[in-house]
């Protein structure tokens, strides 16, 4: 069982690391922006959530929730302070402008032209804090004819080609079971906003610049070698359900107990290791099995020999024998099963924070890890609004009437 560690007990203030000093305003909602600025918070960017007043992010309206809280905004806006603030009111936009010139990046991910439509375009930004750096998360881009398609993640999934590939032959492609467009793109986020940083940091009177991040492309480049194969060689790839496409043998194999064990056998030695393992050294003569192509030939008759194999053992059984041989497998967890395994918990990939709703939460760590400037996880995600008297009251100096008639008029 993983309990709270020193570091989860430090005070909640106390955000660390190799981003420590960028200031980060979060306008974004759902999961690929808010992921992305979680990320730098979780390398120590000061991060500040906006949310609508009332409704907040609407990530808060999506399960699971434990008495009504919503879980998923509990991680996906974990290390942020939480504002709400009104933007489609002129006084909240004021408000909004007031905060700008102390900050490094803004993160949005409304339609093309929202902001612009609101006063904000990139002039005006622009005016207000030159080094600024804006990133616009969108499904499409800004630019092109779908640039105002509303979209989610599956919509990014199926356009990007990602979801063809996904299934078994001859069935309906297949989604994945988390919205792996748009982590993938919170991921973009924030690796382009450490980028944009850099460049503007390099010069001590430079200037922010406007990021332009399309969901969508963002699926379709760890597609990686897809576009250069179509291109060179014509071929269209299609559903090939748990077979690996790249190497054989490589598919899901039930042990004699029931269990579920992928394998991975990519390279040469590899397979010379999983031979022996099998005490099979006939295989590695076998015309069939010599390389990797071959094998990929004789896919079945392969394939038919691991089914066999990994049948006829349990689960302990067979890890013990391939474990010894150095051949990369590993069973297919569940969430239990990673909560209860020793790797993860002598890493620490999962730590316990405190929650002012629910107590000591568990979540994973910070990925990845620094050795002289380590990020942490000091805060789980706030409620809607949980900072507006810190934020607007003691730090912008808003008097107590001001914020009273805000709140009265919804602005906050």
């Amino acid at each position: 069982m993983i309990l709270p560690s020193d570091d989860d007990s430090a005070p909640s203030d106390a955000p660390a690391g190799p981003l420590a000093g960028i200031r980060v305003l979060d306008l974004s909602t759902i999961v690929a922006g808010p992921l992305g600025a979680a990320l730098l918070a979780d390398l120590g960017a000061e991060v500040l959530k906006v949310e609508m007043p009332g409704e907040g992010d609407h990530i808060r309206q999506l399960p699971p929730h434990k008495d009504g809280i919503s879980l998923w905004s509990k991680v996906t806006n974990r290390n942020k302070r939480g504002v709400t603030l009104d933007l489609r009111d002129p006084r909240g936009r004021a408000v909004l402008e007031r905060m700008l010139p102390s900050y490094d990046v803004l993160v949005e991910n409304f339609r093309p032209g929202t902001l612009a439509a609101w006063g904000l375009d990139a002039d005006r930004l622009r005016k207000l804090n030159p080094r600024l750096i804006v990133t616009r998360v969108t499904g499409f881009g800004q630019t092109g004819p779908y640039a105002n398609r509303p979209g989610f993640a599956r919509i990014f999934e199926a356009l990007s080609g990602f979801v063809n590939l996904c299934g078994d032959p001859g069935s309906p492609p297949t989604f994945p079971g988390v919205p792996v467009a748009d982590v993938l793109t919170g991921v973009f986020t924030a690796f382009s906003v450490c980028a944009a940083l850099v460049q503007r940091n390099a010069d001590p009177a430079g200037e922010g610049q406007e990021i332009d991040l399309s969901a969508t492309e963002a699926m379709f480049r760890v597609m990686d070698f897809m576009a250069i194969e179509y291109d060179q060689l014509g071929k269209i790839r299609g559903r090939t359900g748990n077979l690996n496409a790249y190497s054989a043998p490589g598919d899901v194999y039930r042990t004699r107990d029931g269990k579920w064990v992928a394998l991975a056998v990519s390279a040469p030695a590899v397979f010379r290791r999983l031979a022996t393992a099998w005490q099979r050294p006939d295989l590695l003569a076998d015309p069939r099995f010599v390389s990797n192509a071959d094998r990929l030939s004789h896919r079945e008759a392969i394939e038919a020999i691991a089914q066999a194999w990994f049948g006829e053992r349990t689960l302990v059984e067979a890890s013990s024998v391939l474990l010894a041989h150095d051949v990369s497998f590993s069973p297919i967890f569940d969430i239990r099963d990673i909560f209860n395994d020793p790797h993860f918990e002598a890493r620490k990939a999962i730590v316990s924070v405190k929650d002012d709703q629910l107590g000591w939460v568990r979540m994973q760590g910070v990925v990845p890890r620094f050795s002289k400037t380590p990020g942490r996880v000091w805060a789980s995600g706030p409620e809607a609004g949980q900072h507006n008297a810190d934020v607007y009251g003691a730090e912008m100096g808003m008097s107590d009437s001001v914020l009273q008639e805000l709140r009265e008029k919804g602005v906050i």
